[in-house]
């Protein structure tokens, strides 16, 4: 291949880098505005939950990480030991994880973490220890 056609490749390689980004094994989408959250397992939508984000005043980051690291009996060292069971970090003190506050969920109520039911929090990491923190996304939008 000639200079030009390799730089017009390694061009659309880089514009595609944020799509393969999210083409993990496993991906967890989290909508905002409806407070759910997709899971795609190898491809396929394998379940949708309802998720609490952050409550008014406080922010929910949107992007795209990989999981970072893995706590399943978790307990918050900044809101004065408040469980998060099955927490899975993915932005410093951000993590996806189960709460006890089930009749929440569905809608905004968090300090900036995803929420989930517990049940459903134990699935997302039982998968995430499957594929690896390095296989697995957390993608968040409005």
């Amino acid at each position: 291949m000639n200079r030009k056609t390799l730089t017009i490749l390694g061009i659309l390689l880089l514009s595609l880098m944020p799509i393969m980004g999210a083409a993990a094994p496993l991906v967890a989408k989290v909508d905002i505005s409806a407070q759910t959250m997709t899971v795609v397992y190898n491809g396929e939508v394998a379940y949708r939950w309802p998720v609490s984000t952050a409550r008014q005043g406080k922010y929910t980051p949107r992007g795209t990480w990989s999981a970072k690291w893995l706590s399943k009996y978790h307990k918050s060292s900044l809101y004065n030991n408040a469980p998060m069971p099955y927490a899975i970090f993915f932005n410093g003190n951000y993590a996806i994880h189960g709460t006890n506050q089930i009749s929440r969920l569905g809608r905004p109520a968090s300090a900036g973490c995803v929420r989930l039911h517990p049940d459903h929090a134990a699935r997302l990491f039982e998968l995430t220890q499957l594929v690896g923190k390095q296989n697995m996304r957390v993608v968040i939008q409005n």
